[in-house]
């Protein structure tokens, strides 16, 4: 008996643009959809320093674009960097914002997009739909292939020692994304891992949510796994490799997409803490706590798991295995990429404390949002086993 199609809605960027090379013209694809005089480039110190920014920000000014460089940007960014992200946009008088970087700045411009244009406090945005009014133009365009945030609608924050908080809102949407992969070049083997894991875990989840599955989120995690799995290892061990960088690049945008429509969920809720207390790269916490989450979560995803699992199996093999044999076939596929990939692959290899996973495991209780969308209850007993799991 055929299922009913769930009601759902899908939401993305007004336009995205794949295209190897076209930062090097991003003053003429600026120009053709978001006519400004005057914007703001939302970036990092060390991205800044290597000079990939340098050729956009020349065809900027060619074009007769006044750029004002904001490169504070850090990971894991508190709400300090933001403000001064705003004041340097105000003295400059900006019409628009480009974010240019990793998943940090992207946050950070989505933000200062806002609050550049809106009266509001940032303390009243945090939560979901709390954003009132509209923003400045937006512009994104990542140079690493893991967050997705170019295309989602939510920033996270560092709001204390230890605590992240998100604004959920559909401003936060870009106007238009540039997807250059010639800008993820040369990206070191152990970002690309990471990021690339991070992209997969957004799959995966938004795959798997509890709230918001739906068929749409379902065809961009499906083809961002396809994308992102063969391509790993590949971009991971030569940095040059055009066909998977291009791969990496659009699979995670991909999952970015769906993800932002159908959350993520219990791998996030458990790598948010690790980020938090040892300032431990996003995608890397991601890859660290995959494994045992999705172990804890077999006996209710198998079925989709198995799914996955059949989309990654080698062309020409049967399916016809029990779904528990598939399901757990899809854990070890993922478990392997990991290990091939060369990211740290335990809790005590990226210098966590036994003597801390307690405190982990009640930190990641306040990621309410996100255990909700697990498929599989998650309690603290849990979450310091699955700390345990991956110690």
């Amino acid at each position: 008996m055929t299922e009913h199609l769930p009601d759902f809605g899908f939401e993305a960027p007004r336009r995205l643009v794949v295209e190897w090379g076209s930062a090097r013209r991003i003053a003429e694809i600026l120009a053709s959809h978001l006519p400004v005089t005057r914007v703001l480039v939302v970036t990092d110190a060390v991205l800044h320093g290597t000079g990939l920014l340098d050729p956009a920000k020349a065809a900027l000014q060619a074009a007769g674009i006044a750029v004002t460089v904001f490169d504070g940007v850090v990971a894991d960014p508190s709400e300090e960097i933001l403000h001064d992200c705003v004041a340097q946009g105000r003295a400059g008088g900006v019409e628009a914002v480009i974010g240019f970087g990793g998943g940090s700045s992207l946050d950070i411009a989505k933000l200062a997009a806002v609050l550049l244009h809106s009266p509001q406090e940032l303390s009243a945005l945090y939560g979901i739909g709390k954003v009132q009014g509209g923003r400045l133009p937006l512009m994104q365009v990542p140079t690493t292939a893991g967050t997705g945030s170019e295309v989602t609608n939510i920033t996270i924050l560092t709001t204390g020692a230890a605590t992240k908080m998100g604004v959920v809102a559909r401003q936060l949407y870009a106007d238009l994304v540039l997807l250059d992969a010639e800008l993820t070049l040369g990206l070191p083997p152990g970002q690309t891992a990471a990021t690339g894991i991070d992209a997969m875990v957004h799959a995966i989840e938004a795959y798997t949510s509890r709230h918001l599955k739906n068929p749409m989120s379902d065809l961009y995690a499906r083809e961002a796994l396809r994308l992102l799995a063969p391509n790993l290892v590949a971009a991971c061990r030569d940095g040059s490799n055009r066909p998977a960088r291009e791969a990496m690049l659009l699979g995670a945008c991909l999952a970015g997409m769906a993800f932002a429509n159908s959350p993520v969920a219990a791998v996030h809720a458990l790598a948010y803490p690790l980020g938090g207390r040892y300032h431990l790269p996003h995608g890397l916490t991601n890859a660290l706590m995959l494994g045992p989450v999705l172990r804890h979560n077999l006996c209710a995803a198998a079925p989709l798991y198995a799914e996955l699992g059949d989309l990654l199996a080698q062309e020409g093999s049967a399916h016809t295995a029990c779904q528990e044999i598939r399901a757990e076939g899809f854990i070890r596929h993922m478990e392997a990429l990991m290990d091939a990939s060369g990211a740290p692959r335990r809790l005590r290899d990226a210098g966590v404390s036994r003597e801390m996973l307690p405190q982990l495991a009640a930190d990641a209780m306040l990621q309410t949002r996100l255990l909700g969308n697990n498929p599989v209850p998650v309690t603290e007993a849990d979450a310091l086993a699955l700390y345990q799991a991956a110690y």
